[in-house]
């Protein structure tokens, strides 16, 4: 039996599964292990092993190595070698500010300290002429200073390169010439875009987690040979296509938020499955909750991201705090409020939720590890929605006893209240944080949220989708198979995908079809070139062609997609699809005949697997539920509720008392969904009910 495997790490745990070849699916969920996250990947393998038996076919991972490099500064000692005058681009970066009128904001430190900003004498035109030679003498006193300081990495980044490289690569041959161990990354590879400060910060960020990621990826390469795993390993990228790990240790970048892409990836394999046209994907976790979108089954992505600019806090304009990097990413909105998310009261008294967590260790107060802060998994507990015995089958044991007294002492006595109103308080504070999530990919994005469903999934997202859908106005919560091991599972239906782009700026209006057919060919064919090398034959390789286009005067620019056809037959389709793609996401476009500029273009190549990456349905599993207990809901208080597994929700049939509009043999709440890796909470007015490929329904009465 042959087994796909996917590793997904969380803050708090790490979680695998693995298909079969016949469709049987077995998880696992193990604490996460922060000091060497490869030992945790390798425990659970073992066990996943041990139950399965076979050979392993295939390993695809989701990692958080690139962002927590960043975050922790620990990567390596970098250089940059760039245009004369230019030095102090990542310093000055592009004026924005995420507090305008907080004079006691910092902006993060570069990556490159100043001394190791190295300048070269050359200067390129924006139609990529020269303007000024390149000069032998500055390229010999840049490696010389590289070769003193004994830098590990190298980013090289000159002016206007991306119109023509030939300045970047003279230096590069150089460079690796007299120092060939030494990592080098060029921006005309890396990122061969206009604007100069995306592009500088982009590929400085690949050439500061370069050897980290590369030690990373060769380590766990390492001990999976040692157990006699030799199939290859997969990275989710950031876009939400998976890579070999030879790309992404060359080119780390787009790994950088590999960790939260694959929950998104797998909501929209299961909104096709489904026949769901518009979901929002809600994923809350032991650390953070994130909120992406799907429509049409295709995933809302971002051309730029910061890293390092921790949670979002409130509007998506407030940019600055971090490290820009500027490649398509899935757009996803993030907020510090998970189920290690520590409760308190500010200075002022008032209650605050996050954004920093107890994580895996020691965690929360109630898994008797050492945790002292009350956390939202303590308020779940004293309020009945988890099981007293543990979570995961049992294997993390709680107490609540101890979870109480934290809740007593740090919450309720101080605001006077009851412990229970307490934790419930808090948990509504925390619904409230993650609803700006929600927001800030729907409403932001010109999106209304009652026109979707959201899928909740991650250990906590099933206990808080029905109160934030119902405050949003979402009548529709679906929680997938698998939720809380569902970013691991959202691996396994990924397919190989490659972006390529490049810079063309011209009006529409006069922009000359051979010139314009004859880039997007070629970024077709650096895609193409991509696909093979990952074994993708003529008739598996898909193409998506963007551009990248405003309106004259703006200074930001929307992705549109193209359709099929000639350059000419596009080009002069594009004003009218700009004008739509910017009412959609702004609300409004301007009148006819208001000029449009191309900015750039864009190939996203995927590889289409042999067969579908999601399967069948998958059975409802099965747990080991006590038949009800006592459960506090707000207005209503202590109430024997009933608890049952999926597989007795999948076989309960019509019952009396289900709500209006509920799907055939709904079992209306309040009601707890009780599952190996997750809890799902099924309020007063709305019911549940598990469809055809074993996912949970609930929908609100009316």
């Amino acid at each position: 039996m042959t087994l796909r495997i996917g590793i997904d790490i969380g803050g708090t745990f790490t979680d695998l599964v693995a298909i079969a070849a016949d469709g049987r699916v077995l998880t696992r969920k193990v604490a996460s292990t922060p000091a060497d996250y490869s030992e945790g990947i390798v425990a659970g393998l073992s066990a996943l092993l041990a139950e399965a038996g076979g050979t392993v076919a295939e390993v695809l991972h989701g990692t958080t190595i690139g962002s927590n490099t960043i975050l922790e500064g620990k990567g390596a000692r970098t250089a940059l070698i760039t245009t004369a005058g230019f030095r102090d681009i990542l310093e000055i970066r592009d004026l924005r500010m995420p507090r305008v009128y907080d004079i006691g904001w910092m902006k993060p430190p570069p990556l490159v300290e100043r001394r190791l900003r190295l300048e070269v004498t050359e200067k390129l035109r924006p139609d990529g002429s020269v303007a000024v030679p390149l000069d032998s003498a500055s390229i010999a006193a840049a490696i010389a200073m590289l070769r003193a300081e004994r830098v590990a990495s190298l980013a090289i980044c000159l002016l206007h390169s991306y119109a023509n490289p030939t300045h970047e690569r003279a230096v590069a041959d150089a460079v690796r010439a007299a120092l060939p161990d030494l990592p080098v990354s060029l921006s005309s590879e890396i990122l061969p875009e206009i604007k100069e400060y995306p592009r500088s910060s982009t590929t400085v960020i690949n050439a500061y987690v370069q050897p980290v990621v590369r030690a990373y990826l060769t380590a766990l390469a390492a001990r999976l040979r040692a157990m006699g795993i030799a199939a290859p390993v997969q990275l989710m990228q950031s876009n939400g296509g998976v890579a070999s790990a030879a790309f992404a240790a060359a080119q780390p970048v787009h790994i950088i938020e590999s960790g939260p892409a694959a929950g998104v990836v797998g909501g929209a394999a299961l909104a096709a499955r489904l026949d769901e046209p518009r979901i929002i994907t809600f994923d809350m976790g032991g650390t953070t909750a994130k909120a992406g979108l799907v429509e049409q089954g295709e995933v809302l992505r971002t051309e730029a991201l910061e890293v390092g600019a921790g949670v979002m806090a409130g509007s998506r304009l407030l940019v600055g705090a971090g490290y820009l990097l500027k490649l398509p990413a899935i757009d996803l909105a993030e907020v510090g409020a998970g189920g290690g998310s520590i409760c308190r009261l500010d200075a002022a008294g008032a209650p605050k939720v996050g954004p920093d967590s107890a994580g895996a260790d020691p965690g929360p107060v109630c898994y008797g590890r050492g945790g002292t802060a009350t956390t939202i998994t303590d308020c779940n507990l004293v309020l009945g929605y988890l099981d007293p015995v543990g979570l995961v089958g049992g294997a993390v044991k709680l107490d609540a006893a101890a979870a109480r007294a934290a809740v007593a002492r740090d919450l309720a006595a101080p605001m006077g209240l009851s412990v229970e109103d307490a934790a419930a308080g808090m948990l509504r504070v925390a619904s409230a944080n993650m609803m700006r999530a929600i927001r800030a990919v729907s409403v932001e994005r010109g999106r209304d949220a009652r026109e979707f469903a959201l899928l909740a999934f991650g250990g906590n997202g099933g206990l808080f989708a029905a109160a934030i859908a119902a405050e949003l106005g979402i009548t529709r919560v679906i929680v997938p198979p698998l939720p809380g091991v569902f970013s691991a599972f959202g691996l396994l239906a990924a397919e190989t995908e490659h972006h390529a782009s490049r810079s063309l700026r011209t009006p529409v209006a006069g922009a000359d079809p051979a010139v314009v057919g004859a880039a997007l060919a070629a970024l077709e064919a650096a895609g193409a070139e991509r696909l093979a090398a990952d074994g993708f034959p003529v008739t598996q390789r898909a193409f998506r062609r963007l551009a990248q286009a405003r309106y004259v005067g703006q200074s930001s620019e929307l992705a549109v997609p193209l359709p099929e056809g000639e350059a000419a037959a596009w080009l002069a389709a594009l004003p009218d699809l700009f004008g739509a793609e910017h009412a959609r996401s702004y609300g409004f476009r301007a009148p006819a005949g208001e000029p449009v500029e191309l900015i750039g273009l864009s190939v996203i190549a995927r590889g289409i697997p042999e067969r579908p990456r999601l399967g069948a349905a998958i059975p409802p599993a099965t747990a080991d539920v006590p038949a009800s207990r006592q459960a506090w809901f707000p207005g209503t208080g202590w109430v024997e509720t009933p608890v049952i597994d999926r597989a007795g929700l999948a076989g309960a049939g019509a019952l009396p008392g289900a709500l209006p509009g509920a799907l055939p043999g709904a079992l209306p709440g309040p009601l707890i969904v009780q599952e190996y890796d997750a809890t799902c909470l099924v309020p007063g007015g709305w019911s549940a009910a598990v469809d055809t490929f074993g996912a949970i329904r609930l929908t609100a009465a009316g």
